[in-house]
């Protein structure tokens, strides 16, 4: 066992990932992909040089938060050394030195964004901004070598501890923080490891490496900007309901249906039917690194591969499958993987797959008490590593369960039109497994397989292809489609969408004159050969909506 407190001199070798890590900071010095930053605004009455002496503890604290790196050429493998000075945490009164905001904002990206050189200073900065007397900034910015969303959110959490002991004229009570060495695997290049790389390799062998991704950027451009965009969609909750049922009876998790829904979407817009996924794993199976702040985090890549008459649930066991032999075979290093299945694979971009898919988790705020709250900033601007990621996570704000999924890239690759499309297609298979999971998920949704004798399946149809017409969650059953921000042109689309998926063949005025979710959901319930029968010429349906609509505004 290492010591926790090394000498001056100690060298620990980095683990197969803080190599891969160190390896591609130094091939893309210019993009900010491998920091973490955050940044937190509180509201009320902070100490702001208690906060400064509470962070400077906290960072001062941790073995990793020390490290310098630098690579041992003979030996062919990077190093660390834990006893370098501390980061540099500042203090900056933005009211005393009357900064702009655009000054302000201009240092929070610099802080959050400049790289760091490795082998010369600690792999962490932060700075306490004061912006008024009742606003403050942390803005905290760790190298992801010697950090992950766990380390984040414990170091979150101690900065928190510290600064409220320090408030009472207390010394926080925090136990000696172990060495990442202590409880980091060692690799292992035995005969063992090389079986179990070979296995994953042969689990593997045979999937694209690829995604035919509807990109209207080049990915392969050497120039393309890593900025980011992100989309997001909540589904219906009684969508949700049932797609987790579904879900549950085959043993899935929220993350797993994640991964069959991109799947079978992929699928449908592509006709690919073999893919590989990344997936962030946080690599702390072993309880003693339950909490030191360190760099655990690893990715895997699972795979699913299905075939043209697989239905829904049968694609959410694969799924299953797929995440689970990804999770058992955690501790494999990606690269070893990489290097057997595409050794000529360019360093720059993600290893065997363009897609990331995980589950959504946002740190818990950070309270100081005295109900001072600092609460998670969106990140201006944010960064993109995957062509494509996709994060799961369950919506409980509402009252009732809602699947929310988001989309992130760069935003040179996708157009808004293009995401807020695959975003629609997602809900549509997401609808399509709860309302029949014994459906091939190649076929395209029949209007015969649409239960419309339902008054609520008729209701729920048409709710959400107003929200795909309108690009909005939140839908007022009873509010008018102008109202709730139609036009003419989203009309016409919403007629077209309304009759390819209920098999009526809808006209305009119909849902003109129908001009709620609940309204025209009644619509439907009339047969097929009735929708628009008995009506008349054009001209006698005309005259007989201007009827309906003068004795309408005679009632008022």
């Amino acid at each position: 066992m290492v010591s926790s407190q090394p000498g001056p001199g100690t060298w620990y070798p980095a683990t197969p990932t803080q190599q891969g890590i160190w390896i591609l900071d130094r091939i893309e010095r210019l993009r900010p992909t491998y920091l973490l930053p955050s940044v937190l605004e509180f509201t009320g009455p902070v100490d702001c040089q208690l906060l400064t002496s509470a962070v400077e503890r906290a960072l001062g604290r941790h073995p990793a938060l020390r490290s310098r790196f630098r690579l041992d050429a003979v030996a062919r493998r990077v190093e660390y050394r834990t006893d370098g000075p501390a980061p540099e945490v500042g203090f900056t009164d933005a009211v005393a030195d009357d900064w702009s905001a655009e000054e302000v904002e201009r240092l929070v990206e610099a802080l959050c964004y400049t790289p760091f050189e490795l082998a010369d200073e600690a792999p962490a900065r932060a700075e306490v901004i004061r912006l008024d007397a009742d606003r403050t900034l942390l803005v905290l910015t760790v190298h992801h070598i010697v950090f992950d969303g766990v380390s984040r959110q414990l170091l979150v959490d101690e900065i928190g501890a510290t600064y409220r002991a320090f408030a009472r004229g207390t010394e926080p009570d925090l136990r000696t923080p172990p060495h990442p060495a202590e409880v980091q695997d060692k690799p292992d290049d035995g005969d063992g490891f090389a079986e179990r790389v070979a296995g994953v390799v042969e689990r593997l062998r045979g999937a694209p490496t690829t995604v035919a991704l509807p990109y209207d950027g080049d990915p392969d451009d050497p120039e393309l900007s890593m900025i980011g965009a992100t989309a997001e969609t909540l589904l219906d909750p009684d969508v949700t309901e049932s797609v987790l049922a579904v879900a549950a009876q085959e043993g899935c998790t929220a993350f797993m249906t994640g991964v069959a829904l991109l799947a079978g979407t992929f699928a449908r817009t592509t006709a690919q039917t073999d893919f590989l996924f990344a997936v962030v794993w946080p690599g702390r199976d072993d309880p003693a690194a339950a909490d030191v702040i360190g760099m655990f985090m690893t990715t895997l890549v699972l795979r699913v591969q299905f075939h043209a008459g697989t239905t829904w649930r049968e694609l959410l066991r694969i799924a299953r499958t797929g995440g689970m032999e990804a999770f058992i075979d955690s501790d494999v290093p990606l690269d070893a993987i990489a290097a057997e299945l595409d050794p000529d694979r360019d360093m720059a971009r993600p290893p065997l797959t363009p897609v990331l898919v995980n589950l959504a988790e946002a740190p818990d705020p950070l309270e100081l008490g005295n109900g001072v709250v600092g609460r998670f900033q969106p990140l201006r601007p944010e960064y993109s590593k995957w062509d494509l990621a996709l994060f799961v996570r369950l919506d409980r704000t509402t009252g009732r369960d809602r699947l929310e999924l988001s989309l992130n890239h760069p935003a040179a690759l996708f157009t808004a039109t293009t995401t807020t499309e695959f975003l629609a297609a997602l809900r549509r298979s997401a609808a399509d497994l709860a309302r029949d999971p014994e459906e091939i998920v190649l076929n395209q949704p029949s209007a015969d397989k649409t239960d419309l004798d339902d008054p609520a399946t008729r209701l729920g149809l048409v709710r959400s292809i107003w929200q795909e017409v309108l690009d909005t969650e939140s839908i007022d059953d009873d509010i008018s489609f102008f109202d709730a921000g139609g036009d003419s042109l989203r009309l016409v689309i919403l007629v077209e969408r309304l009759s390819q998926a209920s098999g009526r063949p809808l006209k305009t005025v119909d849902l003109f004159r129908a001009g709620t979710v609940r309204g025209q959901a009644e619509l439907l319930a009339a047969p097929a050969e009735a929708a628009t029968a008995g009506r008349g010429t054009s001209r006698d349906r005309l005259l007989g909506a201007v009827r309906d609509r003068r004795t309408g505004d005679q009632r008022r």
